[in-house]
């Protein structure tokens, strides 16, 4: 795939996710600009590299994300409340920048030059369905306004496409793994961090379907919508999702894998409860394969592996009760309006 494009604007890019893929466009050469409210700082992003800027900004003040996205060729749109659970926070404050916010972004870096824009819309959107593989074409049916309004803007974003404006939508699954800004609220590195710091795993449910996708696979993703031609990907939506697998045979992955990573410890255990989180589906991921040649590469042990070494590394201080890694927790306690 050739390089199109060089100043690449990421909005929410001092996220988790940001917080990989970052540094993944830096080291290939293109000019990146970070547009993010940095309610979890920018400490972790390498920001002494000449072709990175950081501007602290919310993507609902248009005004301010107008002038910032001038000169820049491509968009990619992480910015959101992000899970589900995040919307036990203000209705009002998911609603203003999941749904509210989308539309002016999207005319505010189309009128600014923009030439592609790639959206992280969610997997999530299937909610619960009974069919052995989702494909891109199922019925979305949102069970929280979280995946409710990730579909709502995925046509928004499609009716400003034209030739010289490029659109594409891509469904990631849970992704995990670790990442310089990390998030300990995501099911396999939840399981995890409890396995690791309290040698007991709690599994909520156990037999829903969940797909997942390791943080490297997910920003190589990313890089890939930037770079493929225009006419594979025009006002598309792609599945980005690796291994499906249910809440309890993940729990039973990462006892298997933290046993070996710490022999000494004593054996993990594994309790179970009841859960209210009936999301349960199982992507189907050909279609990207087959257009654009994408594969994941990293499985989740890959993933359950690189959260160990941290671990080791002491790259995951006071993962319990440090509000940093959690999402809900760091906005309430910041108040965010």
């Amino acid at each position: 795939m050739s390089r199109l494009f060089n100043r690449v604007f990421v909005s929410g890019g001092a996220g988790y996710c940001g917080s990989v893929l970052v540094p993944q466009l830096l080291a290939a050469d293109y000019k990146v600009t970070v547009y993010d409210t940095l309610f979890f700082g920018d400490h972790f992003l390498p920001k002494d590299n000449p072709s990175l800027t950081v501007i602290q900004g919310d993507i609902r003040d248009v005004a301010k994300l107008a002038g910032a996205v001038q000169g820049h060729d491509a968009f990619v749109s992480l910015a959101c409340i992000s899970n589900d659970a995040s919307f036990e926070l203000d209705e009002k404050l998911s609603t203003s920048i999941n749904l509210d916010a989308f539309e002016p972004m999207v005319k505010a870096a189309k009128a600014a030059g923009v030439k592609r824009f790639v959206y992280a819309s969610s997997s999530s959107v299937y909610g619960v369905s009974e069919q052995p593989d989702v494909t891109e074409d199922h019925p979305l049916l949102p069970l929280t306004l979280y995946n409710k309004y990730k579909g709502m803007c995925e046509p928004i974003l499609n009716s400003y496409a034209d030739d010289g404006f490029t659109v594409v939508t891509f469904r990631p699954a849970t992704v995990c793994g670790y990442g310089p800004r990390l998030r300990l609220d995501l099911s396999v590195n939840i399981l995890t961090n409890h396995a690791v710091t309290n040698n007991k795993i709690t599994v909520f449910g156990g037999s829903q379907l969940r797909p997942n996708l390791h943080i490297k696979d997910y920003c190589a993703a990313v890089q890939m919508f930037l770079e493929a031609p225009a006419e594979k990907i025009h006002k598309d939506v792609f599945n980005i999702g690796f291994q499906n697998m249910s809440i309890m045979d993940i729990a039973l992955l990462v006892k298997k894998v933290v046993a070996q990573e710490f022999p000494d410890r004593p054996a993990i255990d594994i309790v179970t409860t009841p859960s209210d989180d009936i999301r349960s589906y199982h992507i189907n991921s050909d279609k990207v394969r087959r257009i654009l040649g994408f594969q994941p590469k990293h499985t989740i042990e890959d993933a359950v592996r690189d959260l160990c070494q941290a671990f080791r590394d002491n790259k995951i201080p006071n993962s319990m009760t440090d509000d940093g890694y959690y999402n809900i927790r760091t906005m309430k306690k910041a108040n965010i309006q």
